[in-house]
């Protein structure tokens, strides 16, 4: 049974500069059991870190169009079933499970402000600046904002895969990003800058591994890098090879249009 105080003291051996904004990603299920669920590794977090940024993407909201751009890694028309169970997006919907409980319960905080994109929203305490940065156009805007703050990215039991700051370092190096559509009480609005496939991500383990530090609660291994040095990686990757980062799955639309001349 891991317990908050145990947290709270793995979380400070990661020795991430006093008062550094962090952009957490997270998986509870890899920790084993811990007392108290998500709200307590939220408040050992929030006990270490005063300004604490998470995703809190909500993909049900997402349509798929009879038609639209080319290369856009997407079939269209393939969304008939899905759109009928579309959801309009609304500042309190839940965030996706597929991003975890942790972000969720973050949202539910009474301190957490959200940011309102329909598809890609975040939610922070002490991150008006980071969400307010935000825009239809530049989803990804709030890791740029924290980026200028020094901030850290934190792993909690997952990998790169999940590490939103490589999207933002793929559209800084100028990769195409991909265009999305999401239902709203105002109608579907168009959403550009959608990123693309993370699978291929793992590669920046060597990379990254001389700036990131690690540590371990229960079963969950905890990792914390600068975020700048995210972006300096994924900009030397990407100046070496320009298909770098893409997964090798053949059935993947979005990788599969990058390799597309």
């Amino acid at each position: 049974m891991i317990l908050f105080r145990s947290l709270v003291s793995t979380f400070r051996q990661l020795e991430v500069p006093t008062g550094k904004p962090v952009l957490v990603h997270s998986s509870l299920s890899a920790f084993g059991e811990v007392q108290g669920g998500a709200n307590t590794v939220l408040g050992a977090l929030l006990a270490c870190y005063p300004t604490v940024l998470m995703p809190a993407f909500t993909f049900k909201t997402m349509l798929i169009p009879e038609i639209g751009p080319d290369k856009n890694g997407l079939v269209y028309g393939s969304g008939k079933d899905s759109n009928r169970m579309a959801e309009f997006f609304r500042p309190d919907m839940p965030v996706d499970k597929l991003i975890g409980v942790i972000p969720e319960a973050l949202r539910e905080n009474p301190k957490a402000h959200r940011s309102n994109h329909p598809i890609l929203s975040f939610v922070g305490i002490n991150t008006e600046a980071a969400l307010q940065a935000q825009t239809i156009e530049n989803p990804l805007a709030p890791i740029g904002t924290l980026a200028d703050q020094d901030g850290w990215v934190i792993l909690l039991g997952v990998d790169h895969t999940v590490n939103t700051t490589i999207h933002y370092a793929e559209r800084l190096a100028g990769r195409r990003q991909f265009v999305r559509w999401a239902l709203t009480p105002e109608g579907v609005v168009e959403c550009p800058g959608f990123p693309g496939c993370s699978n291929g991500f793992s590669v920046l383990e060597q990379p990254l591994q001389k700036v990131t530090r690690q540590v371990k609660a229960g079963n969950a291994v905890i990792k914390a890098m600068p975020i700048r040095a995210i972006l300096d990686a994924v900009k030397t990757i990407l100046a070496k090879d320009p298909l770098a980062l893409l997964c090798t799955q053949t059935d993947c639309e979005r990788c599969q249009d990058f390799r597309k001349k």
